[in-house]
C-alpha cells in the first residue's frame, strides 16, 4: 500500500490549493518590483484565505472529487442544467465522464464548484475554522471516524491552508476508501441479485395463487347460484305438483317469515330514519331561533337602556335646550329617514328636533316619488331606514346613492321611537359629519 500511494504522489505534482502554487509567483514578483524589500515579500507570500476552485486542482483530482462528492442524481442535474452534450441519454458512467471533463473548464465549472459548495456547506463552515495544516488534518481524521467522507474531502482540498503533503495524504485515503468499499460491496451485490431473483419467484407465484383464489370463488359463486337455482325450481315445481313433504313446508314457510321479518325491519328502519332527520331539522330551527333570540334581546336591552337615559335627560326640563339637560345633541345634523309608518312621520320629526337636528322623510316609494330620493340624500348628513318596514327596493336604492354621494346610512333593527332614540344616542355625531363614504 505504501508503494502504491509513492506511486501515485509521484504522479500528482502541485496537488495543494493556491498556496503552494501562488508562492513563487508571488516571490518572484517581489524581486522583480522595484522597491520591494524583504517586508514586502513577506507580506506578499502570506497564506491566502480564498478557498481553491476546482479548475486550480490537479485533473488527477477531479475523478474522485465528482465521484465521491456528487451524488448520481446530482450530477445529472448539473449536466442537464448546463445543456451538456450526450448528457440526456448517458448511462451512470458517462455522466461521471462528463462531469470530470467539465471540471476543468473554468466556465462550466463554476456551476460545478457552486454545486459542491451549496451541496457540503456545513462541512466547508467546520473546515474554514482550521488555520493550520494541523487542525485541517484533525478534522478530517474526525470526519473519517464518523463516515463523514464526501463533504470533509471537499472542504479539505479547497481549503487555503491545505498542503501537497495533506491533500497527497487525503487522496489516498479515499482511493483505498473506494477499493476496501468495492470489496465489501461485491458480497452485498451477489445477495441484492439473489434476493432480487427470490423476489421475482415469489411474485409470479403469488400471482398464480390469486389466480387461483379468483377463479375458486368464482366457481365457487356460480355453484351457489346454480344450487340456489335448482332448489328455486324444485320447489317451484313441488308447489306446482302438490308433492311438498314436510321439509320442503318447513324450509318454504321458514324463507317466508324471514322475507316478512326482513321486510318489516326495513320499513322501521325508514321510518327512523326519517324520524331522526325531522328531529335534527327541527334542532337545527331552534337553535338558529335562539341565537336570533339571543341577539335580539341584547338589541333590546342596549336600546332601552340608552332610552331610558335620553328620556330621563329630555324630561328633566321640558323647556330647557337638550344640549343643556345632557341629552344628546345632532348639532344641527339633517337626518333623513326612508320607510316606517306614516303615522309615526310627526313623532319621528319631533323626536329629532328635539335633540337639535333636521328631519326629512321619505316614504320608500308607497306615495312618494322614487326619484325624489337622490336630492334628499343629498340634503341629509345621515340615512337612516327601518329593516322591518322598507321594500328591498327602497333599501338598496339608498344605499347605492348614498355610496354615490358619500353619505353615510344605518339600518334601524324596527321603525320604533325608541330605535331611532337609542341609534342617534349611539352614534357621534363627530364621526358622521366626517364620514366620507357609506356604510352600515
Amino acid at each position: 500500500m505504501t508503494s502504491s500511494l509513492q506511486a501515485i504522489s509521484s504522479k500528482l505534482p502541485g496537488l495543494g490549493g493556491p498556496t503552494a502554487r501562488s508562492s513563487v509567483a508571488e516571490l518572484a514578483l517581489a524581486r522583480t518590483q522595484p522597491g520591494n524589500g524583504p517586508r514586502a515579500a513577506a507580506r506578499l507570500v502570506a497564506p491566502s484565505r480564498q478557498r481553491t476552485r476546482i479548475w486550480e486542482l490537479h485533473h488527477s483530482l477531479h475523478c474522485s472529487i465528482v465521484g465521491t462528492c456528487l451524488t448520481t442524481g446530482e450530477l445529472r442535474r448539473l449536466l442537464l442544467r448546463l445543456n451538456v452534450e450526450g448528457a440526456s441519454g448517458a448511462d451512470d458512467h458517462s455522466a461521471h465522464q462528463l462531469g470530470v471533463l467539465i471540471a476543468g473548464e473554468p466556465k462550466a465549472a463554476k456551476h460545478l464548484q457552486k454545486a459542491l459548495d451549496r451541496t457540503h456547506r456545513l462541512a466547508i463552515n467546520r473546515f474554514a475554522k482550521a488555520d493550520g495544516e494541523a487542525a485541517l488534518a484533525a478534522l478530517w481524521d474526525d470526519a473519517v471516524k464518523r463516515g463523514d467522507i464526501p463533504g470533509a474531502y471537499w472542504a479539505v482540498l479547497t481549503h487555503p491552508a491545505a498542503t501537497d503533503a495533506l491533500v497527497k495524504r487525503v487522496f489516498g485515503e479515499v482511493h483505498m476508501l473506494s477499493h476496501l468499499v468495492g470489496a465489501a460491496n461485491r458480497a452485498d451485490i451477489r445477495r441484492l441479485r439473489q434476493l432480487e431473483q427470490d423476489n421475482a419467484a415469489l411474485a409470479a407465484k403469488l400471482d398464480r395463487q390469486q389466480k387461483q383464489l379468483r377463479d375458486g370463488f368464482t366457481a365457487r359463486d356460480a355453484t351457489i347460484r346454480r344450487l340456489t337455482d335448482a332448489l328455486a325450481q324444485k320447489t317451484g315445481d313441488a308447489l306446482a305438483a302438490g308433492e311438498m313433504d314436510a321439509t320442503t313446508t318447513a324450509l318454504t314457510q321458514a324463507v317466508a317469515e324471514r322475507e316478512r321479518r326482513l321486510a318489516h325491519e326495513a320499513l322501521r328502519r325508514e321510518r327512523l330514519e326519517q324520524r331522526c332527520e325531522k328531529i335534527l331539522a327541527e334542532r337545527d330551527a331552534a337553535e338558529r331561533a335562539r341565537q336570533l333570540g339571543e341577539r335580539t334581546c341584547a338589541a333590546l336591552r342596549a336600546e332601552i337602556a340608552s332610552v331610558e337615559g335620553q328620556i330621563g335627560m329630555l324630561l328633566t326640563a321640558a323647556t330647557t335646550p337638550a344640549a343643556e339637560a345632557g341629552a344628546h345633541d345632532l348639532r344641527g345634523l339633517c337626518v333623513l329617514y326612508v320607510g316606517g309608518r306614516a303615522r309615526q312621520a310627526p313623532q319621528l320629526k319631533a323626536l329629532v328636533e328635539r335633540v337639535n337636528g333636521r328631519f326629512l322623510h321619505h316614504d320608500g316609494g308607497l306615495e312618494d316619488n322614487p326619484g325624489l330620493l337622490p336630492g334628499l340624500v343629498s340634503r341629509a348628513d345621515l340615512a337612516v331606514f327601518p329593516v322591518d318596514c322598507v321594500s328591498h327596493d327602497a333599501a338598496t336604492s339608498l344605499k347605492r346613492i348614498c355610496r354615490q354621494l358619500g353619505k353615510r346610512y344605518l339600518p334601524l333593527r324596527t321603525s320604533s321611537l325608541t330605535c331611532l332614540l337609542a341609534a342617534l344616542a349611539a352614534m357621534p355625531v363627530e364621526t358622521v359629519a366626517s364620514a366620507g363614504v357609506a356604510m352600515a
